[in-house]
Formats: structure tokens, sequence, C-alpha cells
């Protein structure tokens, strides 16, 4: 058995092996997201479209993933159909990939792929990248209603604290989950306040990864989400800083494993460590 074939959903991950044989493949649209462009303009995959996560998924004017209108438009203009294989990958081992997963999860697009390792796994394997933007034709693309029952608010977070069967996984680093740092260096998006949601588990999204950025086996991840306490039969909510790394444990969670009730809670820490009077625990500060 393959190791893409052990995980409960295999056919949300493609192996670059696949993706490299499926370039000119008309049916299948590969497409780069990366926080910005820069990466996706030093070279891509032939024939991939580039999205850039600052302005094409998330709302530019409120803190929000884009509308039904805008993804739509996305996806019109990026040449998709309803039943074109979306194949995502990106830097940062996917995390920027794995958000517009999701988001194309919540407006209900059936075919939707990572490429597992993402640039990493492709540089690293010496693979070819082009700057030759391609030339799209534009579709009228229709999303779903929203299905927002794979994402998580605040007052979703507030409700777990304490309660049973219900699990909260903190993906960022042991110093913002300790109230060391509120932020990792250079990040401008940022909170008031350190620390983390009382009662969750630190499991840097890290740890989910392969040195060459794919994906652990699922036998490895079911023990490393398992031996936290985060477990299949819970209700499990994911969070960071930004939404975008707790969105890649969300698709180990939901998508690898095959957890049913997960949700990814995009809010994270930049609006948890802003609302008044939410609780907090600061190990650094004493709390």
């Amino acid at each position: 058995m393959s190791t893409l074939n052990a995980y409960a959903k295999p056919e949300a991950l493609v192996s670059t092996e696949w993706a490299a044989a499926h370039v000119h493949d008309p049916n299948v649209r590969l497409v780069e997201v990366d926080v910005d462009v820069s990466a996706y303009a030093s070279g891509h995959i032939r024939g991939a479209a580039g999205w850039n996560w600052q302005t094409q998924l998330t709302d530019v004017v409120r803190r929000d993933i884009p509308s039904k209108g805008a993804w739509e438009a996305l996806l019109s203009a990026t040449g998709v159909a309803p039943d074109t294989h979306l194949v995502l990958y990106g830097d940062n081992n996917n995390w920027f990939a794995a958000y517009a997963y999701w988001v194309a999860r919540i407006y209900g697009h059936a075919h939707v792929s990572l490429m597992d390792g993402g640039r990493k796994k492709w540089e690293l394997e010496g693979r070819e990248l082009v700057t030759d933007v391609p030339q799209l034709a534009s579709t009228t693309y229709r999303a779903g209603e929203p299905d927002f029952s794979i994402r998580a608010y605040a007052h979703d977070v507030r409700a777990t604290i304490d309660a049973p069967g219900h699990a909260l996984v903190d993906v960022r680093s042991p110093a913002e989950f300790t109230g060391q740092v509120i932020a990792p260096p250079g990040m401008s998006e940022t909170a008031q306040r350190a620390g983390h949601v009382p009662g969750a588990a630190n499991i840097p999204w890290a740890q989910a990864a392969n040195d060459d950025g794919s994906f652990k086996s699922a036998a490895e991840l079911a023990a490393l989400y398992g031996g936290k306490g985060v477990t299949p039969d819970r209700d499990v909510i994911a969070y960071c800083r930004i939404g975008e790394r707790s969105s890649h444990t969300w698709f180990v969670l939901r998508e690898l494993l095959g957890y049913r009730n997960v949700r990814n809670y995009d809010g994270s820490w930049t609006e948890w460590g802003n609302l008044i009077g939410a609780p907090i625990a600061n190990p650094s500060a004493g709390n």
C-alpha cells in the first residue's frame, strides 16, 4: 500500500510525480498559493497559476475569507470549472495552499488536492520551474453556498474551554504558546496579549511534516495527535496566529486522519489575543 493510500482520504493529496505528469492535463489546474507572488514570480510549475493569499484569499477590507462572489471571480479568472481537479501547492510547507484548500471546501469545490511537499519537495527533487505566466481561458464559475461547519469562531472556542468531548490544538511554536513572544520575528499581524487559550494542547504544525515538506505517515500522525489527547471522538478546533498554519493541521486531522468533527479557527491568536475579557493562559507571566 502506498503512503497516500494509507490516509483516510488519499485523493486529498497528489505526489510531485503525479503533478509533473499532469502539467498539460486540461482537466487539472495547478495553482501556487503563497503569502504574496514573489516566490511564484521567481519560478513555478509549468502551467500553474499564482494566487496571492494577502489580496486574493482574504477580504481586503474586512478580516474574513473571500466572499462567494470574490471566490467565484478568482476561480473564473483561473480557468476553473466545477469539475476541474484543482491542485494546490505553495511555500512554507503548503501553509497557504492548505488555507486555500480549506476555503475551496467551504465553497464546495468537489475535486481539490494538495501537492504533497509543496514547493520545497518539488525544488529538492530538482524539478522544472518556469517564469512564463500561463494564459488561461476564463470560465464562469459558480460556487456552492458556504459550509461553515468546518470553520470555528471565537464563541465556539470559548464554549470548548473545559468542556468534555472537545479538544483545542494550538499549532504555533512553543515560544508563542508559552507567551514568550506574541508573533514570530518579522510578522506584522499581532495581538495585544501573549499566551494561549486555556486547555489547548500545543502541537506545532511542523511536527506533522517530514524534512522534505511532505506529510508524515498516517500512523505517525495518529500517534502524534492521539498522544496529546486529540482523538477522533472529540470535537476539535485548531488555531494559530492568522489561520494559515492551523489550516495545515485542519487538513491533517480532517483529510488525512479522517476526524469527522474538526474546525479551523481562522481568527486565531490575532483575534483571541485582542478580545476584551478573553481567558488566556500565559506561563511566561506566571499565569
